[in-house]
């Protein structure tokens, strides 16, 4: 076989398996919109249908009216919204020092904190839980907040990508009499724009969808987020009512979404960047 036809079959095979690991992926989300808008009948049919005859919109009207959905979705925006605030408050000036000073102890923190990075939550969860019910928080939202409001690959990535800002920027600030807190907020932080979008993503999804947290830390339906309400769905409908389970999913899904399509423009170029490629 000539290798020009060689070339022609490699490329296609390329693109039959880019197509193929699509699919793994794409494929449950298709699922999940599919029977949202399935009548009871059509998801219980085999072979499985995947078209609906008549799209069933009431499915998430029903969906929402099953529980206290209202409180469940501002509870998700409090504790989502809160922990990317003070995340951002306590990231990004650690990163700026991590990047651009000097200090006694620098490796040995900077390595404390990439080992926190990999320590799994679910390792500290007794020791925080009974901490937060020392402090009698445990019926309030703070304890789905305090335990992450520090991020230490945000500070990780952040300090990457403050170290390919120039010296030369910082130094001429510097000789303006330009405060360190008016360097961050004029020079570091408009450059680090797609860093800053990249893990504002990361740490959205990650909380915005997170499960086993609010399992343990809450107690009743006034704090619990819309993963723990979407949940309740299978008690309150019956384990065979997917139609009406999986439109709470796709009302879960939906600020994903949104967010990642405000964010996405940004993540690629805050990888290269900062020099992960």
């Amino acid at each position: 076989m000539k290798t020009f036809d060689l070339k022609i079959v490699w490329t296609a095979l390329g693109y039959l398996l880019k197509a193929a690991v699509l699919m793994i992926f794409i494929f449950p989300f298709l699922w999940m919109i599919s029977t949202s808008l399935q009548t009871f009948r059509e998801t219980m049919t085999f072979p499985p249908t995947w078209v609906p005859a008549s799209p069933q919109w009431g499915n998430f009207a029903e969906a929402m009216n099953a529980g206290p959905f209202l409180t469940y979705f501002r509870n998700s925006v409090v504790v989502t919204g809160s922990i990317i605030v003070l995340q951002f408050l306590i990231m990004i000036p650690a990163a700026y020092a991590f990047a651009k000073y000097k200090f006694p102890g620098k490796t040995l923190l900077f390595g404390m904190i990439l080992l926190a990075f990999m320590i799994p939550g679910q390792v500290t969860f007794i020791p925080v839980y009974l901490m937060m019910a020392d402090w009698g928080l445990v019926k309030t939202l703070l304890p789905q907040i305090i335990p992450f409001v520090s991020n230490a690959f945000g500070i990780f990535l952040l300090r990457q990508y403050f170290m390919q800002i120039p010296e030369e920027i910082i130094e001429a600030a510097r000789l303006d009499n330009a405060s360190e807190f008016k360097i961050i907020r004029k020079i570091m932080i408009p450059m680090s724009k797609p860093a800053l979008a990249t893990i504002a993503l990361f740490s959205f999804v990650s909380h915005w969808n997170d499960y086993f947290w609010p399992l343990v830390m809450t107690d009743s339906a006034a704090v619990r987020p819309l993963t723990l309400g979407i949940a309740m769905l299978r008690e309150t409908e019956g384990i065979s009512n997917w139609h009406i389970i999986m439109a709470g999913n796709v009302i879960l899904v939906v600020p994903i979404l949104l967010v990642y399509l405000f964010c996405s423009k940004h993540i690629v170029k805050a990888f290269v960047y900062s020099g992960i490629k």
